[in-house]
């Protein structure tokens, strides 16, 4: 019997390490995976912040196609649409990408109207204490007459990173114009470092040029469709489209499609009451999932 029970607890044991010791692989497979995923998909998941730091949850959620767009969030999208801002607002923008709290988008702006046009100001930091990316950038929205108005911003671009890598800074600008040829079409034209300006430290790490022609036509006081064509240069030409409804007078939905290579589509919600407004998107990206993104502001 105690040779029996002896067996028992031996077989146990046997059972119990085998057990323990296949669990270990496999967490150990998922966190190599997981690194493996995250080291070559990176150029892929700062392709978006190597254009500007692309912020507000409405133009999210019509897949980037911000060019003709007239809200706090010009300030990354077209500095011409500042200029149609009345009063002092602020907002905050969160993204996050693929459920990777380390690569988080948080950026912030700011619109000042004027007598003669609409100051802006933004900021924006991606990626995490260990290595991150940054820009601080100051804009100036002026409309000429009704019908055209006209932007540009300068741009203070960095890289950060741990230890004794070092640490890198840029300049850079941007700007756009907008022209209303009707009550409801709206043009818009935008290009993003126009100068070439790059890392003279990082010959892998551009600053692209990047150029956008958009269109907005407003089809009727609840419903709006926008498309943009973007070229950057060296790459193929992205075609972007998307709609937004008011499905009530203070909440709207959102759908966009792009022919981006590793996103298609996105779709979002958006609520405006008086003087706040907050929206919220999901994109969607072929390999690596689904992104989050929120913004909120407030009109003074």
């Amino acid at each position: 019997m105690v040779f029996c029970s002896g067996s028992v607890h031996f077989l146990v044991s046997i059972h119990t390490s085998h057990k323990l010791k296949i669990e270990s692989i496999y967490i150990y497979k998922r966190i190599i995976s997981s690194l493996f995923l995250l080291v070559f998909s990176w150029p892929v998941i700062t392709a978006q912040e190597e254009h500007n730091f692309s912020s507000g949850a409405r133009v999210s959620g019509l897949s980037g196609a911000g060019t003709v767009m007239t809200d706090l969030w010009s300030n990354y999208h077209n500095q011409a649409g500042l200029a149609g801002i009345e009063d002092f607002t602020v907002g905050f923008h969160y993204e996050n990408k693929f459920a990777f709290s380390s690569f988080s988008l948080q950026s912030f702006a700011m619109a000042i109207p004027t007598k003669s046009g609409t100051i802006g100001g933004n900021m924006a930091v991606f990626g995490n204490p260990g290595y991150f990316e940054s820009k601080i950038s100051l804009a100036f929205g002026k409309p000429f007459g009704k019908k055209f108005a006209a932007g540009i911003q300068l741009d203070m671009l960095g890289i950060y990173q741990s230890h004794d890598y070092g640490n890198v800074v840029t300049l850079a600008a941007e700007g756009g114009i907008m022209a209303k040829p009707t009550e409801k079409i709206t043009l818009g034209l935008y290009v993003y470092n126009p100068t070439g300006a790059h890392f003279k430290e990082f010959t892998d790490k551009e600053v692209p040029v990047i150029f956008e022609w958009g269109l907005g036509y407003q089809i009727t006081e609840k419903l709006l469709f926008v498309t943009e064509a973007e070229k950057k240069i060296g790459y193929r030409t992205v075609v972007i489209a998307g709609t937004e409804y008011y499905v009530l007078n203070s909440v709207c939905a959102r759908a966009g499609v792009s022919t981006f290579k590793y996103s298609n589509y996105s779709f979002g919600i958006g609520f405006k009451q008086k003087r706040i407004r907050a929206d919220l998107a999901f994109s969607e990206h072929k390999t690596l999932g689904y992104s989050s993104h929120f913004s909120l502001s407030y009109s003074f």
